[in-house]
């Protein structure tokens, strides 16, 4: 462990591995370098408020109104850092070094107490567990290899309280064939501009695309950044036999951030998985929150 600071609250963890993505020896870290900067700016789309909302009614229906919550690919922190003012003591765990400095600036901006590390979702460490772990913006379509989904769903199981909850969403295999397909999205903006590539490889069900990102400087002209970015489309039995296999229960699989049922019509889905394992029985002396009886999975 290195690079611990008071001040920032940023824990650099080296793993074994470099990036989650795994394409043509690439990572997830590399393909975020240039994006840092103005990924908040393009992703201005997301209505995180609205995200936070819907993650902390499934919480607090669970019985979590506080605590440590550790989220997956935390990025620049948007969420982070709305979580941690609803109250929770927030874990940003994100493997791309510019992402967390912009979410390290948006911490001294807020005074929030949150803690990040920087590692591989696929081998997180924490200190101790969580009452839930949250995932949003498709994180988990990064990993490539359903093995090495299956182990960050184990991790995340390994560091739940008992009866703790995991939620993320995921792009859908319609999403990624049906929807983006081979197309071209280009964006002009003020602040910068950008050509999006898209493809998708049925056989193997990989969604690239490649982003050229045009930046203004400050002598008026722009900047070009070229970035690729491959994920992997999962379907919806997949994502449950994983969650079974690595010691949860699946509670819902709902239409992104509503509490519509979801299936492989949807865009985007939401996952809503719960530990079940752990008992006083085995050591642990904590409180197991109580099962509402909505938020059922079929």
């Amino acid at each position: 462990m290195e690079g611990i600071t008071s001040e920032k609250r940023f824990v650099k963890q080296e793993t074994g591995r470099k990036g989650t993505t795994g394409q043509k020896g690439d990572s997830m870290e590399e393909s975020y370098e240039s994006f840092a900067g103005v990924y908040d700016l393009f992703m201005d789309n997301i209505d995180y408020p609205a995200w936070c909302t819907y993650l902390t009614g499934i919480l607090k229906e669970y019985g979590i109104e506080d605590g440590l919550i550790a989220e997956l690919g935390c990025g620049t922190g948007s969420m982070t850092e709305l979580l941690a003012a609803e109250g929770y003591d927030m874990i940003g765990i994100d493997n791309s070094p510019d992402m967390l400095e912009v979410a390290q600036e948006k911490r001294v901006e807020s005074g929030l107490d949150i803690l990040y590390l920087m590692q591989d979702m696929r081998e997180f460490e924490l200190y101790g567990t969580v009452r839930a772990v949250v995932s949003i913006c498709d994180c988990m379509n990064y990993i490539l290899e359903e093995e090495d989904l299956l182990e960050v769903f184990c991790l995340a199981n390994n560091y739940l309280d008992p009866g703790g909850l995991f939620i993320f969403d995921m792009n859908t295999i319609h999403k990624y064939r049906d929807v983006i397909g081979d197309t071209t999205i280009a964006e002009d903006r003020e602040d910068g501009s950008f050509i999006w590539e898209n493809s998708y490889d049925r056989e193997n069900a990989l969604n690239v695309y490649e982003l050229a990102l045009f930046l203004p400087r400050e002598d008026g002209l722009y900047e070009k950044c070229e970035e690729e970015h491959v994920q992997k489309a999962y379907s919806i039995e997949a994502i449950k036999a994983m969650i079974v296999k690595a010691g949860m229960e699946l509670v819902a699989v709902c239409d992104a951030y509503t509490h519509n049922p979801g299936d492989e019509n949807c865009e985007r889905l939401t996952f809503v998985a719960r530990e079940h394992g752990k008992s006083a029985q085995n050591g642990y002396h904590g409180r197991i929150p109580e099962k509402p009886e909505t938020h059922r999975a079929d």
